[in-house]
């Protein structure tokens, strides 16, 4: 079927009304026609609500941060604690060059030290092998750097690493299409089966850090900085908070994944792999200066691109990346890096200070009135009210709203 008509099926199938079928045939800057090339079955493009966080300086230079989120008080939030960074230099941050992992998996390995012998042997031959599925890679001084053996002896197996700097993008075609490319030597030359041929989302030799320092003052002085490292010790011993904790750091980097077209799912399985290596815990650690000042730094896989997918070919996210003003994959990684910080730390500073409920629910109080079915100017009105009152919930504007209109 064409677009039209798998919507027209939808609408049939699942009895949506006139105005609602409508509403999903209206054409977006993401057309139709080009949307149907990038996934299966497309009836329609989806808008999300993208905001700008502000007041970022990191590594001296300033930034305006696309967020791309349904979610109320990230941005706000996210904002936040840029503008009190920015009292003491802002974020410093740095990230490591773009190797990602392509594993190869040899089933029915039972002599471990002649097959290592013999893939060692190979290994250069693999090398130049790889490096002839892109062209730009090998021209660049990139591509295959190196080969890894790991073995597994109670399953009969060996799982190669193929190591690959992948420069300015994600690198999951790349990888994915050299391993499956050496694949068929490693058979012919060593007579074992080869099974799984694909990169692994825990980047671990993909790293980007950040760092940053908030004023004592700044947070609400010395008892929050205590409440603040006390909410930070349950999140490294205890995994149901360290769960939520990292969620927070992940409002932040998915939001901007989002918005230029990134792959978060692949940075979200990298991040929660990374924090699980020695029992699953927080990916930014909080400490306090001689000063009395809180210190918050991350460390975080990062595999993110700059070019290719469609980061390039849809024209919002290119137009969304000229906003960010990155112009490589490592600055790309060294901001997400610092997003995630401010967002985390916004959030644990008014949890161990007002509580998350006091900001969140302020600004959520408009999503709150339009679901009740308040309109232009009535959702400020709603909004208002429900404030005041300090009863925020879609039972109470719903009441608001049939008393205004019938004023």
């Amino acid at each position: 079927m064409d677009p039209a008509m798998r919507l027209e099926t939808v609408a049939s199938l699942c009895n949506l009304s006139p105005e609602e079928a409508s509403l999903m045939a209206k054409e977006s800057p993401l057309p139709i026609s080009q949307a149907k090339s990038i996934i299966e079955n497309v009836i329609t493009t989806l808008e999300i609500p993208l905001g700008i966080a502000t007041n970022f300086l990191i590594n001296g230079k300033d930034y305006l941060i696309p967020m791309a989120v349904e979610e109320s008080s990230i941005v706000a939030a996210c904002s936040y604690a840029a503008k009190l960074a920015r009292n003491t230099g802002g974020f410093s941050a740095k990230a490591t060059d773009s190797l990602m992992i392509g594993q190869i998996q040899i089933i029915g390995v039972d002599d471990f030290d002649q097959f290592r012998k013999k893939i060692l042997s190979l290994k250069d031959r693999i090398m130049v092998e790889a490096n002839t599925r892109s062209e730009t890679l090998r021209k660049s001084g990139a591509g295959a750097k190196d080969l890894q053996v790991r073995e597994f002896p109670n399953e009969s197996m060996v799982i190669l690493h193929l190591i690959v700097d992948v420069m300015d993008a994600m690198g999951a075609n790349v990888v994915n299409t050299m391993c499956e490319h050496v694949s068929r030597i490693i058979e012919a030359e060593t007579g074992h089966s080869t099974n799984l041929r694909i990169l692994s989302n825990l980047s671990d030799l993909r790293i980007a850090e950040a760092q940053a320092t908030f004023r004592k003052e700044d947070v609400g002085g010395e008892a929050v900085v205590n409440r603040i490292m006390q909410a930070y010790s349950m999140s490294v011993i205890d995994p149901y908070r360290a769960a939520t904790h990292n969620k927070g750091i992940m409002n932040g980097i998915d939001a901007v994944l989002v918005a230029t077209m990134n792959d978060w799912r692949a940075i979200e399985a990298g991040a929660h792999s990374f924090a699980s290596r020695d029992g699953y815990r927080s990916l930014t650690h909080y400490a306090v200066n001689g000063e009395g000042n809180l210190t918050v730094s991350i460390r975080i896989p990062m595999a993110v691109g700059t070019v290719g997918g469609a980061t390039s070919s849809i024209p919002k996210a290119r137009v969304i990346r000229k906003i960010l003003g990155v112009s490589n994959a490592k600055e790309f990684a060294c901001v997400l890096a610092s997003v995630g910080l401010a967002q985390n730390f916004a959030a644990v500073r008014a949890l161990a200070s007002e509580g998350i409920q006091k900001g969140h629910m302020t600004l959520h109080s408009k999503n709150i009135a339009m679901s009740a079915g308040a309109r232009d100017e009535e959702i400020d009105e709603i909004s208002r009210l429900m404030i005041k009152e300090g009863n925020i919930s879609v039972s109470r504007a719903r009441t608001m709203l049939g008393e205004l209109r019938k004023k």
